[in-house]
């Protein structure tokens, strides 16, 4: 089971490439804010329309509710949402990208990744070239520093050597 958050759904999408999450992933969840943040709340803007029409990608729900409430401290209802889901379900995977949700959910013995590993995964297999799939990302709007940037160019053409 993987559990993903909002923003590597959107990011994806921004770069016609959410389809990479079922290419390697069965069984992708997302807790109810999650779908309400990208599809209810997000009319138009990228992911919407890709998330509601991904059969593929089904919406779980939380139990833990005082855990999602205690979270919700340091990060948004989403995330928070997306943690405790992960957790509940001993989940194989949680996409996550904002850094305070990560290293909470690592805190909490989560195993995590997110946008930038999906696409590091797609361009070891050869499916992507990842420096155009960054500076896509990037122009979306993605934040990524120059320094991070340069590292993933830089070990993706090493590995192609």
């Amino acid at each position: 089971m993987i559990v993903s958050n909002s923003t590597p759904l959107i990011a994806l999408s921004r770069i016609n490439r959410l389809g990479l999450l079922k290419e390697y992933f069965t069984g992708i969840y997302i807790p109810r804010e999650v779908y309400r943040e990208v599809v209810e709340y997000g009319g138009d803007l990228a992911g919407a329309k890709e998330v509601k029409d991904a059969g593929w990608i089904k919406i779980g729900k939380t139990k833990d509710n005082l855990g999602v409430e205690i979270l919700m401290r340091s990060v948004d209802r989403g995330e928070a949402e997306a943690i405790i889901l992960g957790k509940e379900n001993n989940a194989d995977l949680l996409l996550i990208d904002d850094k305070e949700g990560r290293e909470i959910a690592e805190g909490l013995g989560v195993k995590i990744s997110g946008t930038l590993g999906v696409l590091l995964l797609a361009a070891k297999d050869n499916k992507i070239n990842l420096k155009d799939s960054l500076d896509n990302l990037i122009a979306s709007g993605f934040r990524l520093s120059k320094e991070e940037y340069d590292k993933l160019v830089r070990g993706a053409a090493e590995g192609h050597r």
